[in-house]
């Protein structure tokens, strides 16, 4: 019998909840039997429900939808029907009461047991983190599941300030998020640029509940976390050559240093320094060395030449090898702590690893000529667009091309002036600065009303 029940939601709309079971007759057993099905109607979603009962097709009434009669098959289905219909309406209840909202599917996932999802944020980020820790080494690396734990971890303890160790999702709302923002800058004095990336981690959280279908919206879809404003990402060429010529007794300083230019003169990122091996170095038909490799972050292929700086840096750091790869380099942790030393030494205001990436495109580059389109080749990007990020043009290289067009032009252009027409650029070809020039724009006409106008 089609069991069909109307319940009032939380909104004033009127939710559609139906259970109906039937069979099959054209798909019958070996013994004449057939599988049980059931159909979960609620609203415009449906879901159909394979069930483990078999009917005798001559006991089973379509219309009232069980089985009729006192034989012990229609006996066990009629009991089945009813538990079945126990079980459906206590899990439409309980999802309806936890999420807000419910859907057949969802129905369907809880009576089956299977894909029960999470409906708390910090089970569900901690189902996450497991997931991605599984997939570390294969298409994920180990520093970004660091950064998820840490924003998993973070977010416990601002849940603690409301003596509390987990939220529903369908509870979130901007406030929750303004206030992590809050609590990120006052109480544990991030700067914005770690603030933003603890954000980013955890609407991805949310993102993750609504496409599961545990939240039917994202609460957080109009907040978009503050960036800082991005100062120059590369050193001034001046700063440059000061860090390059800068005598430092340390030998650990110095060779955080030397990965620094080699990085700034190949555009290495930290990742591929760290994995360059040998062979990734190639030698090419002239004899010169070349770096083919492919990029950690995108996969796609760099092919550097070794200009004379860092081939010489390989040399002097080839007898400390101590295995395939090309340099020991330190951890990026321990790099950014010389970093602030050599600051200090050189009268920087501020050094990071990636810079030398910009100084790459900037100074090596785009400043000595090298196309947009070499550039980007060189550096691994699949897009021209992130090249442009890096490549800046420099005020130097403005000052020179600026040369080389008043070179340029500094003969096909001259400026003339007559009674009709006011200073103007014209092709010398047309227009010469000599008694003989023939205006085209001059007519007798034209020069009558010019009189004309004066006289009035």
């Amino acid at each position: 019998m089609e069991t069909k029940k109307i319940l009032k939601g939380r909104s004033k709309h009127r939710s559609t909840f139906a259970v109906m079971f039937y069979i099959n007759r054209t798909k019958t057993k070996k013994d004449g039997m057939c599988q049980l099905l059931c159909r979960v109607t609620i609203d415009t979603s449906v879901a159909q429900i394979g069930t483990k009962i078999m009917v005798d097709p001559s006991v089973w009434d379509g219309k009232a939808g069980r089985a009729t009669g006192k034989s012990r098959n229609a006996i066990f289905v009629n009991q089945g029907i009813d538990k079945l219909i126990e079980e459906i309406t206590a899990h439409y209840r309980e999802l309806r009461t936890s999420l807000g909202f419910v859907t057949a599917e969802l129905v369907k996932n809880a009576l089956k047991g299977i894909a029960r999802k999470q409906i708390t944020l910090m089970k569900l980020f901690k189902e996450h983190n497991e997931e991605f820790q599984k997939r570390v080494g294969v298409d994920r690396v180990q520093a970004t599941l660091d950064h998820y734990a840490r924003t998993y971890e973070l977010l416990g303890i601002f849940l603690q300030k409301y003596n509390t160790e987990d939220v529903t999702l369908r509870s979130l709302s901007l406030a929750f998020i303004d206030a992590f923002d809050l609590f990120l800058r006052q109480d544990r004095l991030m700067a914005q640029h770690t603030v933003s990336g603890h954000l980013i981690n955890l609407k991805k959280i949310v993102r993750r509940a609504v496409s599961q279908g545990t939240l039917k919206r994202d609460p957080f879809v109009t907040f978009i976390p503050e960036q800082p404003e991005r100062k120059c990402r590369h050193l001034k060429a001046e700063e440059l050559d000061r860090l390059m010529n800068v005598h430092i007794d340390s030998k650990s300083l110095c060779h955080t240093r030397d990965m620094f230019i080699f990085s700034t003169f190949t555009g290495l990122a930290y990742a591929d320094l760290f994995n360059l091996s040998e062979e990734h170095v190639k030698t090419g038909a002239d004899g010169s060395l070349w770096i083919k490799i492919n990029r950690q972050k995108t996969k796609t292929e760099c092919n550097i030449r070794l200009l004379e700086i860092p081939r010489q840096i390989v040399e002097k750091y080839r007898p400390e090898r101590k295995s395939c790869k090309i340099f020991n380099v330190k951890t990026l942790a321990v790099m950014c702590n010389h970093f602030r030393k050599i600051e200090n030494m050189c009268g920087i205001e501020k050094i990071t690893f990636h810079m030398a990436r910009h100084n790459f495109g900037t100074h090596i580059t785009l400043s000595q000529g090298v196309p947009l389109e070499t550039v980007s080749r060189m550096m691994g990007h699949s897009s021209i667009t992130t090249t442009q990020i890096y490549a800046r043009i420099t005020d130097t290289k403005v000052n020179e091309d600026m040369k080389a067009l008043s070179g340029n032009i500094s003969n096909k252009y001259s400026i003339y002036e007559d009674e009709l027409m006011p200073v103007g650029i014209r092709n010398t070809d047309n227009f010469r600065l000599n008694n003989n020039t023939v205006n085209p724009f001059k007519t007798e006409r034209n020069y009558e009303k010019r009189e004309n106008r004066n006289k009035k």
